[in-house]
């Protein structure tokens, strides 16, 4: 049996299997989460030729289940039925991009329900992997250059290149990080499609370190309740916000006290000037 024919039939038993009373397009109810490849972090110990390397984008995670768009946690993604009208009818694993620095855009509106059909027309899925394609990563990549429909302005095949040093692999990071990226993703070139975090896809982005004041604090919930939560913090050009993640046990019980300058780091910036993914890394010692 062909590969299109196996998804088509694994596809049709998963629509059996919704309980009764569901809607293949009820957009009211989460789905199983999908079975995703997630990224480690990258390793120098690796050899670069063994991989195939793309740029990370900074987008919405996305996975094609053959019928509709789910995000990473399985809930349905409401996109227009013109997007997806040439997608083809077997899974594929991507992300919802705008454009460089684009992510809050292409976030809110895929949280909003995909209301600005305006903006759509500027979204495209970027695919990365075939999660059902059964053979090594460069095989999947072959296939979907070869397979993927060239007319959809709304479906596109990220590209895959090849870097052969450690060196160049962080020549290229900076010069893709000067050109508005946000990082680099490795992808190992004989390695099946294995759902969770493993060593055979590895991110690889900056990271920045900067200092910030403590102002307040945010309560924390559920394990951490009766402890501290967040600091929320400012820093010297007066932009403020909260760090929550970071912190041991002994921290949340303990926080730095107001006034105190804390050490973060982070990932880039937000258009409004803010650090993404900021975590606590220590107090200023001086």
């Amino acid at each position: 049996m062909s590969f299109i024919g196996v998804v088509t039939l694994v596809l049709g038993l998963s629509l059996l299997l919704l309980p009764l009373g569901s809607s293949a397009r009820d957009l009211s109810r989460p789905r199983s989460k999908p079975p995703l490849q997630l990224a480690s972090q990258f390793t120098q110990d690796i050899v670069p030729a063994e991989y195939l390397v793309s740029e990370k984008l900074d987008g919405v995670r996305g996975y094609w289940t053959g019928s509709e768009l789910l995000t990473r946690q399985g809930y349905p993604i409401a996109v227009p039925a013109w997007f997806v009208a040439d997608f083809p009818d077997y899974p594929l694993d991507g992300e919802l991009w705008l454009a460089r620095g684009g992510f809050e855009a292409v976030s809110t509106l895929v949280r909003h329900g995909g209301a600005d059909d305006a903006l759509w027309h500027r979204v495209s899925f970027r695919v990365f992997d075939l999660p059902a394609y059964p053979a090594v990563f460069a095989e999947r990549y072959a296939f979907a250059k070869a397979h993927l429909n060239p007319t959809s302005a709304y479906l596109k095949l990220i590209p895959q290149f090849q870097l052969d040093s450690i060196a160049s692999v962080y020549a290229k990071l900076d010069a893709s990080v000067a050109a508005g990226a946000e990082g680099l993703v490795l992808h190992r070139k004989h390695a099946p499609y294995a759902a969770g975090r493993n060593q055979d896809m590895m991110k690889l982005k900056p990271h920045y370190d900067a200092e910030a004041e403590v102002i307040g604090y945010r309560p924390g919930k559920g394990q951490f309740s009766g402890m501290m939560g967040a600091l929320v913090v400012r820093t010297p050009q007066g932009l403020e916000f909260s760090l929550g993640i970071g912190f041991n046990l002994k921290q949340r019980q303990q926080p730095p006290a107001i006034g105190t300058v804390v050490t973060y780091q982070y990932s880039g910036l937000t258009a409004n000037g803010l650090p993404r993914f900021a975590r606590f890394l220590r107090i200023r010692s001086d």
